[in-house]
């Protein structure tokens, strides 16, 4: 399994703050942290914005490492990602992702990783 995809199926290679820490790219932190405060209603900072994958070692955002809630579930189960549960198609945790990013879904459903 791909260790880039994150446990809600989402690709942590195409995610702005993983390009941003990857490629030291101060520029694409700002834009980031501003879009994010924007989309959240909180303030996030440039310095904030540094990710190396959900489901790998490193270093990860406050929200990825301690806040999420998917990250936590899976985790918690001890699954590889959300596509481990047998309760994924019903679970209103991993919702959100699924009804704005179908790729994710199906990512986790077909096993694409």
């Amino acid at each position: 399994m791909k260790k880039m995809i994150a446990y809600c199926g989402l690709d942590c290679e195409k995610c702005d703050a993983y390009l941003a820490t990857v490629n030291d790219d101060q520029a694409l932190r700002e834009k980031t942290a501003k879009l994010w405060s924007e989309m959240n209603h909180i303030v996030i900072l440039p310095e904030q914005i540094n990710c190396e994958g959900c489901r790998t070692d490193g270093i990860k955002t406050v929200f990825c490492q301690s806040r999420c809630k998917i990250r936590q579930c899976a985790r918690g189960k001890d699954f590889e990602t959300c596509g481990d549960c047998p309760d994924m198609e019903g679970c209103q945790t991993i919702a959100m992702i699924h009804a704005t990013n179908q790729a994710a879904r199906e990512t986790l459903k077909g096993g694409t990783i």
